[in-house]
């Protein structure tokens, strides 16, 4: 018999840790090669870890909610050695639980030296849990927020799944029963009221500060929900981002009509040969990476006291998930990529996202964000920059408007089709005059699109510009 450690995996080139979700296994368990371990949870990917080998775990080195180093042990997995011989499980009592609830065995650890294996972990869906700490999958949570379940009455519904989980065919059953009768719609309770302690600053005559707490029991028309792990993340990004960069923000418009107009003309034979919508994401990107080729300082990060331009353009996307929260997948390399292929890359990455099936490198190594803010019928936006880049790009709404159009013969009101770009970056490096210019030249990369531009069907059905 011999030992395999299995590791915590390599994630990407900035990710130096993982927190441990949950055990799929227990000390003592049987697990066959690329069957599910545990899950973990990176601070942009969630991602389970397969078995490298198949044989009895004999120990289990890390507890959920432990924050691990990439490269440490996990667990140590008892193979065979030779191939086809199954390793003997362990009798009754061999195992014993420690003060800490890691689980060791009895037995003096085998003499055999242990081997490694390494591994790439499969991205799977980001999970859920509730207020009391329940597992929910993200079909679960899909399916509750369509139908306007709330998590209260989510953690109501009894579960059949592996240890009292919500399956699809409970939650399906469950709404069945609602709608015929069975179930009674649930009720809202009044939240407990929760006294919070506050401070108050009283000025005496003396004229020093003394401190007071008071007691307040808030009423009972409010709501107080657990921020999920996502958000608790996303919440110290951006905390850290503020702290670490001095962020300036400066806006322009552009005049999109020609941009508008051409994506009219060809979406619908674009869909109908290539199997998927082009929309103005990928046209921004084009425009955005021949910007910034001329702008690289745009293009950096900072490290102390040193500027690192990057000779890549890796273009983030930020991306709006369906519980609310933001991921930005990348776009690697764009520079060097057709239309048509970052038409396909973005749609790609943002279908993966909604579905939480991003891999952790597809979040990583980004040089640039563009964030649409349109989306949602805003104007404008002020971005937080996405560390350690030193900038990220946000684009407003496309609306008509009447506009004064300039020409050699005089000028005129013509109605346009009108955007805002705002772009926020970190002054330590990019003074207004770097920034502004290029906010400025990107609305000119943007107002300049070719109208006339053809996409030529060529051999197995692709376009090249």
């Amino acid at each position: 018999m011999a030992l395999a450690d299995l590791v915590m995996p390599k994630m990407g080139e900035s990710i130096m840790e993982a927190t441990i979700l949950r055990w799929h296994k227990k000390a003592g368990d049987f697990v066959q090669q690329d069957e599910t371990i545990l899950d973990i949870a990176t601070d942009k990917v969630d991602s389970e870890v397969p078995s490298t080998v198949s044989g009895i775990i004999k120990e289990i080195l890390y507890n959920v909610n432990d924050v691990v180093p990439v490269g440490a042990v996990l667990a140590k997995i008892e193979v065979a050695d030779t191939a086809g011989s199954e390793p003997q499980k362990p009798e009754t009592g061999t195992m014993q639980v420690t003060a800490n609830g890691i689980y060791k065995p009895l037995e003096p650890a085998l003499s055999e030296e242990p081997i490694t294996v390494p591994y790439t972990p499969a991205a799977v869906s980001s999970a859920a849990t509730g207020g009391n700490n329940r597992f929910y999958s993200p079909l679960v949570l899909n399916i509750a927020n369509s139908e306007g379940i709330s998590m209260a009455e989510l953690e109501n519904i009894p579960g059949t799944g592996a240890e009292g989980r919500v399956s699809k065919k409970d939650i399906l059953q469950y709404l069945a029963d609602k709608k015929s009768g069975k179930i009674a719609a649930p009720t809202t309770a009044a939240p407990m009221p929760v006294k919070t302690i506050v401070q108050e600053n009283v000025q005496p005559n003396t004229n020093t500060t003394a401190t007071t707490q008071v007691e307040i029991a808030p009423q009972q028309n409010v709501e107080i929900i657990e921020m999920d792990r996502m958000r608790k993340l996303i919440a110290k990004h951006m905390v850290d981002s503020k702290h670490i960069s001095p962020h300036v923000t400066s806006f322009t418009e552009a005049d999109v009509t020609n941009m508008v107009l051409w994506r009219n003309k060809i979406k619908n034979n674009f869909e109908k040969v290539e199997g998927t919508k082009i929309t103005f994401t990928p046209m921004f990107i084009e425009c955005i990476v021949k910007v910034l080729k001329r702008f690289p300082i745009i293009n950096s990060s900072v490290d102390g006291d040193k500027i690192i331009i990057k000779n890549y353009f890796n273009i983030g996307m930020a991306t709006a998930l369906p519980n609310g929260n933001l991921i930005v997948p990348v776009i690697k390399n764009a520079e060097n990529l057709s239309l048509v292929s970052l038409t396909k890359t973005v749609n790609n990455l943002a279908e993966n996202a909604r579905h939480n099936k991003l891999k952790p490198d597809d979040t990583q190594g980004g040089t640039f964000t563009l964030t649409n803010v349109g989306t949602f019928g805003s104007l404008m936006g002020t971005p937080i920059i996405s560390q350690p880049q030193v900038a990220i790009m946000a684009v407003g709404t496309i609306k008509k408007r009447p506009v004064v159009i300039e020409t050699e013969k005089g000028d005129y009101i013509g109605i346009r089709h009108m955007m805002y770009l705002s772009m926020s970056y970190d002054h330590r490096i990019i003074d207004g005059s770097i920034g502004a210019s290029f906010l400025h030249e990107v609305a000119k990369e943007f107002e300049a699109w070719d109208v006339h531009r053809e996409l030529k069907l060529v051999v197995q059905e692709h376009y090249i510009d």
